[in-house]
């Protein structure tokens, strides 16, 4: 059998060494030594093998506007929706576009090949919502690109908020979102889930809503979003982002929350960066971090991935498109440190995100699509702890990025050494 590409003697997550052989846009082979010809190839000898990285959620349409027009002095949410509030009359379509795409090259880089991405329909021009429907049209070729309507003041807050939610929808917006704990009173909140679920179930979308990002222990929506998607039917389309009231709450309420939401099938999206940055800020000591409970989610079989949120922007003054900081903060807040854990950590960035994204092309397997990533590590859990270099990224089955791996040299007392990072625990 011929090849467009052969992968060549790659590491793959679960253990191994393989080839991967590639025909246009497919992974048509798998085994541990491919015969026959092939156009190009590639030597991923000594590298990690992975799947794409995958980010179920993202601000796009506030990325890389970090002091515009003033920095977040607090630190908090709160003054970061006002600092949003008020850069977003200042915005231009030409502005969201252009710095989007520049966060997208960046994530290609990093064989981030897949974004959801929240876009706020408050704004009765819909300009951030025109300027990123061009974005995905352009990325298409090398990002699957989801738009999520997001009334970012409250469904009922915002006074065309609701109308604008269904104008962005009617544009060719893919996904419900929402933000129930915003609203001007929990009932209001529980009645924003009701509509935003029912908008959904009529249209045949998914749904990805804010829900409970605060530190208050009574914001419960996530409760309702969990009965809607049992009564709608909606089961293995809906996620709950954040979710970092329930840090608060208490275990008794816990113990009845997660059974809920594993029998409605709803995803968690925790953000670790932006979670344990926000969160807590009204805190002396001891000090809320506001993470969700993710190992309790996941004993349960709850379906948990995490994401980046934000990049440079009102809420979030750092930040790459590397979705392994990510998962390494993940990690550490969440107090994963098991091997098992440690590697569950870097297979919810890649898979765990492709299926609750409802990506089922992604994947290191036959028969999925040719977008992968060669990285300059030996393990998952190596990869998580040195954050490598994408030796070489791969998307539809054409080499998007590429660079070469760095050691250190050194000159210590006349004595050279070169320095590598990767090192296998005995």
């Amino acid at each position: 059998m011929d090849f467009d590409l052969i992968v060549r003697g790659g590491t793959l997550p679960e253990g191994g060494t393989a080839d991967i052989g590639i025909s246009g846009e497919t992974i048509v082979a798998i085994e541990p030594r491919l015969e026959g010809a092939a156009r190009a190839e590639i030597d991923a000898r000594g590298n990690l093998v992975s799947a794409p990285f995958v980010d179920p959620h993202f601000h796009m349409d506030a990325t890389l506007s970090y002091g515009i027009p003033r920095i977040n002095a607090s630190g908090t949410l709160l003054e970061g929706i006002a600092l949003w509030g008020e850069l977003k009359p200042l915005l231009t379509h030409e502005a969201v576009r252009d710095r989007a795409l520049a966060y997208c090259d960046w994530a290609v880089s990093m064989g981030l090949l897949a974004i959801r991405t929240h876009v706020d329909v408050c704004d009765d021009r819909l300009l951030a919502v025109e300027a990123l429907l061009e974005v995905k049209k352009i990325v298409a070729p090398y990002i699957d690109l989801q738009l999520v309507a997001f009334p970012q003041d409250g469904l009922y807050r915002s006074p065309t908020a609701r109308q604008n939610t269904i104008r962005a929808l009617d544009m060719g917006v893919d996904i419900v979102g929402g933000i129930p704990h915003f609203e001007r009173t929990m009932a209001d909140g529980t009645r924003s889930v009701t509509e935003l679920c029912e908008i959904a179930a009529k249209r045949g979308l998914m749904v990805d809503l804010h829900c409970d990002e605060t530190d208050d222990p009574l914001s419960r929506h996530i409760e309702q979003l969990a009965f809607e998607t049992h009564r709608l039917g909606l089961q293995g389309r809906v996620a709950g982002s954040h979710l970092t009231s329930m840090h608060s709450m208490d275990n008794y309420y816990v113990s009845k929350l997660l059974p809920l939401i594993a029998e409605a099938g709803v995803s968690a999206i925790p953000n670790p960066l932006i979670n344990i940055m926000l969160q807590g800020r009204h805190d002396t000591f001891p000090k809320r971090r506001g993470m969700t409970r993710v190992k309790e989610m996941l004993a349960l079989g709850i379906r948990v991935g995490w994401g980046q949120d934000c990049v440079l922007d009102p809420w979030y003054s750092l930040g790459t498109a590397d979705m392994l900081d990510v998962a390494f903060m993940g990690l550490h807040v969440a107090q994963m440190s098991s091997p098992a854990d440690m590697a569950r950590c870097f297979d919810m960035v890649t898979n765990v995100n492709a299926a609750i994204m409802g990506l089922d092309h992604l994947g290191l397997a036959v028969g999925k699509r040719a977008s992968l990533v060669i990285l300059d590590a030996g393990n998952p859990i190596e990869a998580i702890r040195l954050r490598p270099e994408r030796i070489c990224v791969i998307a539809r089955g054409k080499v998007v990025a590429e660079r070469t791996r760095q050691d250190t040299r050194l000159s210590i007392d006349g004595r050279p050494a070169l320095v590598n990072r990767r090192h296998q625990a005995q």
